[in-house]
């Protein structure tokens, strides 16, 4: 079959197609999925220019944790699908599971979940890793509740923008940060009750003054370093703050006279550490967002499809930054 494929560690160069072994079911629970598309995720990028996720991995390697297809063949045991079911699911592309840069994969249905019945399998191979994200760090890290206020920064990018619809489910009133009069218009279209362009006005102040001098309840930083620093004068006392990266050596003694909760969301860490209730309930949160899907509550923006051929620009627009909902790879 065809794949992309990392043959070394550095820029997009790395990448290159490749005719690679079909793989097969080895195991009575697993389902061989014909894979249409692959989303494309910013730890896609740092994996290519940093190294494989699992200790002792080895190149080549296929890429891509996201993917959507049709299956096409069931092990003896398999009991929640048939072949010609449409599946999505977060799952491989770290180091040592076979990635969704390809043609077929191979998983234990215990990781896949049917997909939305209104979605292409575009939109579908774009969701499950910031879906996973947005989830964990507004509700089980962050606690969001209705009627609290969120800052949701980066709110046009790809876990920002399911994040802002999944706070307005629940009812919270929130406030986005984005860098252009255009993602404005767009992060309101999903329900962002305010909206900040940070290359306009400083964050911090905008926030205190939209809040009544109080702060927001929960503040998700999907950025870095410096906006999680920025962060902390905007979240109200005794609230909380989660970040998706490595705060490094930020100075927290402002934090902590505040008495903030900070929490971190790494969406990876059961697939890394190999955590089977985690990633059970990683596909119960893909399902009940499916319902909101189908129900017309939540979509995802898929910005950009490209054909597998063009991984390595994917990989470039990824890298820019700046993008607006999600990039796809058709397969």
């Amino acid at each position: 079959m065809k794949a992309i494929v990392m043959t070394a560690v550095g820029g997009t160069n790395v990448l290159v197609e490749q005719d690679i072994i079909e793989p097969q079911l080895t195991q009575s629970t697993e389902i061989k999925v014909r894979l249409h598309a692959a989303g494309i995720n910013p730890v896609d990028t740092k994996i290519r220019s940093g190294g494989l996720l699992y200790p002792n991995a080895l190149l080549p390697a296929v890429l891509g944790c996201d993917g959507a297809g049709e299956i096409v063949d069931i092990g003896d045991n398999v009991t929640e699908f048939k072949i010609g079911d449409k599946v999505w699911f977060c799952h491989g592309g770290l180091g040592r599971e076979q990635g969704n840069y390809a043609e077929y994969t191979v998983i234990d249905q215990r990781w896949a979940s049917l997909m939305p019945q209104s979605f292409t399998f575009q939109e579908a191979a774009a969701a499950p890793l910031v879906l996973i994200t947005a989830w964990g760090a507004l509700f089980e890290r962050g606690g969001l509740q209705a009627g609290q206020t969120v800052l949701i920064h980066a709110g046009a990018g790809g876990v920002g923008h399911v994040a802002i619809q999944l706070a307005k489910i629940v009812g919270a009133r929130i406030i986005a940060t984005v860098s252009s009069p255009e993602k404005a218009d767009f992060v309101k279209s999903l329900g962002a009750d305010e909206v900040i362009i940070y290359t306009q006005t400083d964050v911090a102040s905008e926030v205190d003054r939209l809040t009544a001098h109080q702060g927001a309840d929960l503040v998700f930083d999907t950025v870095g370093v410096d906006v999680f620093k920025a962060s902390i004068p905007a979240t109200a006392y005794f609230g909380r703050l989660v970040t998706l990266l490595d705060p490094k050596s930020v100075d927290l003694s402002e934090a902590r006279m505040r008495n903030l909760l900070i929490g971190f969301e790494v969406m990876l860490t059961p697939m890394l550490r190999d955590l089977p209730a985690a990633r059970d309930k990683h596909v119960t949160l893909l399902k009940q967002c499916a319902t909101y899907i189908d129900a017309g509550k939540l979509t995802l923006r898929v910005s950009q499809v490209l054909p597998l051929a063009q991984a390595k620009l994917a990989h470039d627009i990824i890298e820019a930054g700046h993008t607006t909902g999600k990039v796809v790879l058709a397969i």
